[in-house]
């Protein structure tokens, strides 16, 4: 190279400058540059209610910004709509995948993109030319409902790819893989990226981020505080930090707390769905007070039965469910969250919380007739917001004010409402489904401490999370569930990811002991 000649500068997919959105009451992005260079996996970190979320609905037309210019190949452009976005080569997969189970494959990718190649033999051939491409493996005739978590994920990828994106934005695309398909999920990426696709990686898995990142970018209270990090130069310890703003705390080590006291026993469950087939089949199983017993499975093999049947929201077919001794199979669901029992959601869209309510009317939600949400007959309205903001302060819910709906706060700010309002009260049993899904590292680190100091003082916990690591961390015991029935028990003390994943898809026994 000539003396006179300079090193080549990377081309940018896209560039956002002074990206600022502000919504009543709060300025969720100020100021922000993210600039991505084309053919790589570029990841944005930060904590819940940081901005991620607000900035990429900016990037992909479903929010316009207050402030700020947007560039895509290096032309200034303005979105009024995801179509706008489409248009130029932009598509997004959402954390909940936006898929109808009763279509096959090649209708759900085809779905109002009909005009590209119609929805017959030409779309078909164009689906497996992407999916052979990009090693997207799937079948366009078979039908979503009868397809895995990881296969529907590359569904999601082949929708956008079909239609015709080179810059794609993956929002926490790992949440309910186990390892297996996170690693076959990271060689689609790096397929994607030899191509010369663009990749937006958002995800609260540090550790995944460094695996599988090529630059880092961190958000912190709405802007950026690092810009371009190398993967090779900085360690999840210290991403955490840039994100939070602090050192975090060192775990402690803590012994075991189980009591040889049943809180909640199991004895031959089986529940039936419509067709008549046992979704959840002879499960027995006992926790103890002072027990965290943790279910691992890949989704969709009956835990969501076997929790809405403990709750009394689906009824048994047969076995029965003894609480502390009684027996409760045939109490409402009100009663049981009477007697003792919590309950974090799967869905907390669905079951957890009333989105255009404030979030003090949330803290009552499924506690109405309990203290200091009640007295007697009557909802008690100052003392339900006077706790609101108790649990607001002590899980560190970012809001206004608690007169603020629940859909204005970040998916992981309404996870921490949910989990302190269900740890309020002093439950015996919590049943707790994917407790930190959506939340970030140091939120995460703050609800599991919550767990144990409840389990310290004797509460018992159904743990149930896609989390592999959630689980074997957080759990005294372990089991594995597979098409409705425990097939399996490890010890977290001893069990691998990687041996734990293999249990729940049937590969191998490795999870046993």
């Amino acid at each position: 190279m000539s003396t006179t000649e300079r090193p080549k500068v990377a081309e940018p997919a896209f560039e956002l400058h002074g990206i600022t959105k502000r919504f009543p009451g709060v300025v969720a992005n100020h100021d922000i540059d993210l600039r991505v260079t084309v053919g790589t996996v570029h990841a944005v970190v930060g904590e819940n209610g940081a901005g991620k979320s607000t900035l990429m609905k900016i990037l992909y037309g479903m929010l316009r910004p207050d402030e700020g210019t947007i560039r895509v190949g290096g032309e200034r452009v303005a979105f009024g709509s995801p179509a706008d976005a489409i248009a130029r080569g932009i598509g997004m997969v959402h954390q909940h995948f936006m898929l109808a189970d009763n279509l096959t494959v090649l209708e759900n990718v085809v779905l109002g993109a009909e005009k590209l190649h119609g929805i017959g033999g030409k779309a078909r051939r164009r689906i497996e030319e992407l999916a052979k491409k990009y090693g997207l493996q799937v079948e366009p005739g078979r039908l979503v409902e009868d397809l895995g978590v990881g296969d529907r994920q590359r569904v999601e990828i082949l929708k956008v790819l079909y239609r015709g994106a080179r810059i794609l934005i993956l929002d926490e695309p790992t949440a309910v893989l186990v390892p297996q398909e996170v690693e076959e999920l990271f060689e689609n990426l790096r397929e994607l990226k030899r191509e010369g696709l663009t990749v937006i990686f958002i995800s609260h898995k540090l550790d995944e981020v460094l695996s599988v990142a090529d630059e880092i970018s961190v958000i912190r209270r709405g802007t950026t505080v690092s810009k371009c990090l190398d993967p090779g130069e900085v360690t999840a310890r210290e991403l955490a930090q840039l994100m939070v703003g602090s050192e975090l705390p060192v775990p402690e080590l803590r012994e075991s707390t189980v009591t040889d006291r049943p809180a909640l026993k199991l004895t031959s469950l089986t529940v039936r769905d419509e067709s008549g087939r046992a979704v959840v089949d002879d499960v027995s199983l006992t926790i103890h007070h002072g027990e965290i017993l943790g279910i691992a499975g890949v989704e969709g093999n009956g835990q969501a039965e076997l929790v809405e049947a403990v709750m009394g929201m689906r009824s048994p077919d047969s076995g029965s469910i003894v609480l502390d001794g009684q027996d409760i199979g045939a109490w409402p669901t009100r009663r049981r969250r009477e007697s003792g029992i919590g309950f974090i959601p799967e869905d907390r869209h669905r079951h957890g919380l009333l989105l255009e309510s404030s979030l003090w009317e949330n803290r009552i939600l499924g506690h109405q007739t309990e203290r200091p949400n009640a007295k007697g007959f009557w909802i008690d309205r100052s003392g339900a917001r006077a706790d609101t903001r108790r649990i607001v302060d002590e899980y560190d819910v970012r809001t206004p004010g608690i007169d603020v709906s629940a859909a204005s706060l970040s998916g992981g700010n309404q996870q921490k409402l949910i989990v302190g309002r269900e740890m309020s009260g002093k439950p015996k049993l919590l049943i707790a489904s994917h407790p930190t899904r959506g939340v970030d590292v140091g939120a995460q680190a703050a609800i599991w401490d919550h767990l144990r100091r409840a389990r310290a003082e004797g509460l018992a916990v159904l743990l149930i999370s896609a989390d592999l690591d959630e689980l074997i961390g957080m759990s005294d015991s372990l089991r594995v569930i597979l098409r409705g029935r425990l097939v399996a028990e490890a010890d977290p003390a001893a069990v691998t990811p990687e041996q734990l994943g293999s249990a729940m898809t049937g590969a191998s026994s490795e999870g046993e002991r």
